[in-house]
């Protein structure tokens, strides 16, 4: 790991399972719109959801989200714990986390990019370029 990317650790609960998962929050400023999300699955095998720094932050305070990710305080179990809901065509899942190791993740996050100071750190062209490849 390096000074242009963070990660924070912890465990969490998912829904139907008694046992909680190793989790992995990263950010880099490669991507710096995004954050990921990844479940440790089997031994070196992770499951990771991407998706936008800005719903991670509004979650820690409300409900975020209409899509596949969707964020918000716990209400049955309090302040202390968000609950995080994943759509896809494979599945449902509901995953309960900290809001403390969320703050403490995104709060390294803003260290490395303030929110609002993205734009600068995204190559366009570059973007262009590699999906227009044929």
């Amino acid at each position: 790991m390096h000074a242009e990317t963070v990660e924070e650790h912890q465990f969490v609960s998912l829904d139907g399972y008694d046992i909680p998962v190793f989790s992995r929050w990263s950010y880099t400023t490669a991507d710096p719109y995004a954050v990921t999300l990844s479940f440790r699955a089997d031994r070196g095998r992770w499951v990771e959801w991407c998706f936008a720094r800005d719903l991670l932050v509004e979650g820690l305070n409300g409900p975020a989200g209409e899509g596949d990710v969707r964020i918000r305080p716990d209400v049955m179990a309090g302040p202390d714990q968000l609950m995080m809901e994943l759509e896809s065509p494979d599945g449902y899942a509901i995953v309960e986390f900290s809001r403390e190791g969320a703050a403490r993740f995104i709060a390294s996050t803003h260290a490395l990019v303030p929110l609002g100071a993205e734009g600068p750190l995204v190559d366009v062209d570059g973007f262009i370029a590699e999906i227009t490849k044929v």
